[in-house]
C-alpha cells in the first residue's frame, strides 16, 4: 500500500477521503484469505451454477459505512454478482431499512457473506459512534478527533469511517506527526528538552506535546509549542488553560471524555478533542444478509 503520508498533512487539511481501489483490493484480499483458506467446504454443498438474490437488512438506526470493501469482497470471489445499493457511505439508515440486494452465483454469496458483513457492520458502527459524538458537541465549534486506538488491520478503513460520521482525523499513525507523551517526556529529561529536540529534528510537520498540569503547560508554551494535548484537565483547568494560552497553541482535550462529559468539554474552550472510544469501543450494527426467492 501507498504510504499515506505522502498525500495527507499532519493534522488534516483534509480528511482521509476513501483509500484507492487498490488499497481496497489488498485489504480485502487478507480478509478473504484469513476466512477462505484452502476454500469454503460448506458452501461446496451448492450447485456451481447455482444463483440467488439476497438482501441486506439493517437492524437499527445507524451511518451507512463500508459499502467499497462489501462490495469489493463479491468482486473478488465473482465479478458476475450484481449489488443494487439504497444508501451510501456516511447516509443515515433507519431501522429494519434495506441496505442492498445483490444476484448472483450463490457458493459466492455464500462465501463472502461473513466478511463483507464484518466489513459493513464494523465500519457503520465507527461511523454511527462518530455521528453521536459529532452530534454532542454541534455548535461548540470543536473537532472531535480520532486516535491510534484502532483495531488492529482497520486502521484506515476506521479513520475513514470517523469522517463519515463527522469527526475528524488525528495522525495516521507513527510516521506522519510528532506527538512528545508522558514517557517521551521521561525519557527525554522534560517537556522543554523533548520539544526543543522535536523542533530540532521534525521542522517539516506539525509537533504536539501533551502536558498533564498547569505548570507543563506554562512549560510548553514556553518551549514554543504550537499545538498542546491536555491530558485528563477538569473542565475548570481546561478553562483555565484556555485563558493562559490565549491563542498561543491549539489546545487539544483527552482523557475521561464520554458522550455524557464531552459537551461541558467542549465549551470549556479547547479548539480539538480526542476520543479513543471512536474506534477502540465500537460496537458492530446489526445486520442480516437473507436469501429470497428469485
Amino acid at each position: 500500500m501507498r504510504p499515506w503520508c505522502s498525500r495527507l498533512s499532519c493534522w488534516r487539511s483534509a480528511e482521509l477521503s476513501l483509500p484507492s481501489p487498490q488499497d481496497i483490493q489488498a485489504q480485502v484480499r487478507l480478509a478473504l484469505a484469513e476466512d477462505l483458506g484452502t476454500g469454503d467446504r460448506t458452501a461446496a454443498l451448492i450447485p456451481a451454477d447455482a444463483r440467488s438474490r439476497v438482501r441486506v437488512v439493517c437492524r437499527e438506526a445507524a451511518v451507512v459505512c463500508g459499502v467499497a470493501w462489501f462490495a469489493e469482497v463479491f468482486r473478488q470471489l465473482d465479478p458476475g454478482i450484481v449489488i443494487d445499493w439504497f444508501f451510501r457511505d456516511g447516509e443515515l439508515i433507519d431501522a429494519d431499512r434495506l441496505v442492498c440486494e445483490l444476484n448472483g452465483n450463490t457458493r459466492a454469496l455464500l462465501s463472502g457473506e461473513r466478511t463483507a458483513l464484518n466489513y459493513l457492520q464494523t465500519l457503520s458502527g465507527t461511523a454511527t459512534l462518530a455521528r453521536q459524538y459529532a452530534d454532542a458537541v454541534a455548535g461548540t465549534g470543536v473537532r472531535i478527533l480520532d486516535t491510534r486506538k484502532t483495531v488492529p488491520g482497520l486502521r484506515l478503513q476506521q479513520k475513514y469511517a470517523v469522517t463519515c460520521g463527522g469527526c475528524h482525523n488525528h495522525r495516521i499513525g507513527l510516521f506522519d506527526a510528532v506527538l512528545i507523551k508522558e514517557n517521551h517526556i521521561k525519557a527525554a529529561g522534560s517537556v522543554t528538552a523533548a520539544v526543543k529536540r522535536a523542533q530540532a529534528l521534525a521542522s517539516d510537520i506539525e509537533i504536539e506535546v501533551e502536558v498533564e498540569s498547569l505548570a507543563e503547560l506554562e512549560e510548553a508554551l514556553a518551549a514554543g509549542a504550537r499545538r498542546i494535548l491536555l491530558d485528563n484537565f477538569t473542565p475548570e483547568l481546561l478553562r483555565r488553560a484556555v485563558k493562559r494560552a490565549d491563542g498561543q497553541a491549539r489546545l487539544e482535550a483527552s482523557g475521561g471524555v464520554s458522550l455524557e462529559t464531552i459537551r461541558e468539554i467542549a465549551e470549556a474552550g479547547v479548539d480539538d478533542i480526542s476520543v479513543g472510544a471512536l474506534t477502540k469501543d465500537v460496537r458492530a450494527i446489526d445486520l442480516s444478509m437473507r436469501f429470497i426467492d428469485l
